[in-house]
């Protein structure tokens, strides 16, 4: 399952609101429209168009991953989610997996301690350790990658692969990530124009 951008988007904003909004779901072109573009628990934030998000849509319905409840008497044509926990779907997750992959689609890589907390609509964490231990199952199922730990940081990110699979870090990159090393070469250059601008003075340049 590769799933775009937009696509990742979509299939998470349903998987949220299914659970926090239950009442408002399935969602609206517009419903699913606003919450894509959310300012808040999105990352990045994106600026989709309705056309943008019926093209998703159509998409994920040729997937099979997306059901559309067309409008009949007036009413207004409504989305569900295919992709996980239901009778169509081989993917079956249980709440707290289904509420790490959830934001995971939605803010991209993030630590254990970042899911804890960012996961309390969505399911009860008792600690990281719980987190982790969901994480461990969702890598058994190969839906979910252990990143390379930053240097500087004190834990590994997570990320799906439901889109393109991650790229290895290399060193150089890193570097440059981290911001004690970013600085420092920072430093260095301005030390080279420094005496760089020196030599050219003395050869009157």
């Amino acid at each position: 399952m590769k799933l775009t951008t937009i696509e990742q988007r979509l299939i998470g904003c349903l998987l949220e609101k299914e659970t926090t909004t239950p009442d408002q779901y399935p969602l609206s072109l517009n419903a699913l429209t606003n919450a894509c573009n959310q300012k808040s628990n999105r990352e990045p934030v994106l600026s989709l168009t309705e056309s943008d998000v019926l093209d998703g849509l159509e998409q994920l319905k040729t997937q099979r991953l997306v059901m559309c409840d067309e409008a009949l008497s007036g009413r207004v044509t409504k989305y569900t989610h295919r992709f996980c926990n239901t009778e169509f779907s081989s993917l079956q997750l249980d709440e707290q997996q289904r509420a790490i992959v959830c934001l995971l689609l939605l803010r991209g890589p993030q630590t254990p301690g970042e899911l804890r907390t960012r996961s309390g609509r969505l399911a009860e964490f008792s600690n990281v350790s719980e987190v982790e231990t969901a994480l461990a199952q969702l890598q058994e199922k190969e839906l979910v990658v252990k990143l390379e730990r930053e240097p500087g940081k004190r834990e590994s990110r997570y990320q799906h692969l439901f889109g393109d699979a991650p790229e290895p870090q290399t060193s150089a990159q890193a570097d440059i990530n981290n911001p004690n090393e970013l600085n420092a070469l920072l430093e260095e250059i301005n030390q080279l124009k420094a005496e760089l601008n020196a030599i050219k003075q003395h050869l009157g340049l």
